[in-house]
């Protein structure tokens, strides 16, 4: 069976209807930080279960209380999840982590170090400098992960 996780990072308080849709149907969803507005947090939990961690510009009294860095399992892969990849406390591959979901740069990457998926989904919330709009899937079967990234179609930008 096939489980699927919707990544969404950087809103800074903007939750597009694109990313919703995009994220429509997920099993699970993880938010990397730069919410910007608890109501983005309500939304994403109407979808699926949330696992939502702090980012830099998260320091409203709501926001104080999201942890940096957060680990879910599902279906069969450890995902650790934080904003910053900067701020990495634990080494993935020794802590049986599959996917390092990040967020903070806007820039969505997809790669592998010692065996582990980084993830970065981008930037769903306002555009910023020339990069695209994007979220993100991670598909998980029999207990192995695949992420993909997933640009937005946006008739206003």
């Amino acid at each position: 069976m096939k489980t699927v996780v919707g990544v969404i990072s950087d809103t800074h308080g903007l939750l597009r209807p694109e990313a919703l849709t995009v994220l429509a149907g997920s099993d699970y969803v993880i938010h990397a930080g730069d919410v910007g507005d608890e109501e983005i947090l309500q939304a994403l939990r109407a979808i699926a279960p949330l696992t939502v961690v702090r980012g830099n510009v998260d320091t409203q009294a709501w926001s104080l209380k999201l942890p940096h860095g957060d680990m879910l399992e599902v279906g069969g892969a450890r995902i650790y999840v934080v904003h910053d990849l900067g701020t990495l406390d634990i080494v993935p591959a020794s802590a049986g982590v599959s996917v390092v979901v990040y967020g903070h740069s806007h820039h969505p990457d997809v790669f592998t170090r010692n065996g582990v998926t980084f993830f970065n989904p981008g930037s769903a919330g306002p555009r910023r400098f020339r990069l695209p709009v994007t979220v993100g899937r991670i598909e998980i079967e029999d207990g192995r992960a695949r992420a993909k990234i997933v640009e937005l179609n946006l008739d206003d930008d």
